[in-house]
């Protein structure tokens, strides 16, 4: 390996650290806020998993139909596309992370973000029930952990990160309204929804090349 190499292998290291570094402080610092915006997710996760409950035997029979449905045609496709899939799940945590970026930047825009991390809370929560009541609690964590669990390792923190970012903006307009102090926080806003912008691209880039590989080669225990 010839110096120019190593730079590079150094310098990549270096940025790794640095964001690292960044992302450490924001917790430290938002620790109240933190709190807050993940109660908010873990009580949509709970309204998701209550309202797979309180459902009748009818809803509940479709469910999972459809999800057994979903599972026989996953089984049926044996070259999966997964550039595809790789470009529509990038495509989707983008047009997320500009979403909660720009309601973010907006004092009116609070209430938005907190119903966008509620309704994640509660779609991760009905489909982990949904899946636990098809396919039976040892089957339904197993399939959960594969399809579900991984990506959202890196997605979760992520997608609660955006929501501390914009709660600190809009608590900092409203402490200060000066022209400069807005500016400076509409950057600094700015610049750490771009670097988790990078953990959602990554949470993507993990849900297409390992979930997704792990569940066609186990789908057929399902």
């Amino acid at each position: 390996m010839n110096l120019k190499e190593r730079m590079k292998i150094s310098n990549s290291e270096s940025k790794k650290s640095k964001i690292l570094i960044v992302l450490i402080d924001f917790f430290k610092n938002n620790i109240k806020e933190y709190f807050i915006i993940s109660t908010i997710f873990l009580i949509g996760i709970f309204l998701g998993v209550m309202f797979i409950n309180n459902c009748a035997e009818e809803q509940k029979t479709e469910i999972s139909s459809y999800i057994n449905t979903y599972i026989e045609a996953f089984k049926q496709q044996e070259n999966n596309n997964n550039v595809q899939l790789l470009q529509n799940n990038i495509k989707d945590n983008i047009i997320l992370a500009i979403i909660m970026w720009f309601v973010g930047s907006t004092v009116i825009g609070i209430p938005i973000v907190i119903g966008i991390i509620a309704f994640r809370g509660f779609c991760l929560g009905y489909t982990i029930s949904a899946l636990t009541f098809t396919f039976g609690v040892s089957k339904g964590i197993t399939f959960t952990a594969i399809s579900i669990i991984m990506q959202n390792i890196l997605f979760i923190p992520a997608l609660i990160s955006l929501g501390v970012s914009s709660i600190k903006i809009y608590k900092s307009i409203l402490n200060d309204k000066r022209k400069e102090n807005i500016k400076t926080e509409l950057i600094r806003h700015t610049a750490f929804s771009i670097i988790i912008a990078i953990l959602l691209l990554l949470s993507a880039l993990i849900e297409t090349e390992v979930s997704t590989n792990l569940l066609k080669a186990l789908i057929k225990y399902f």
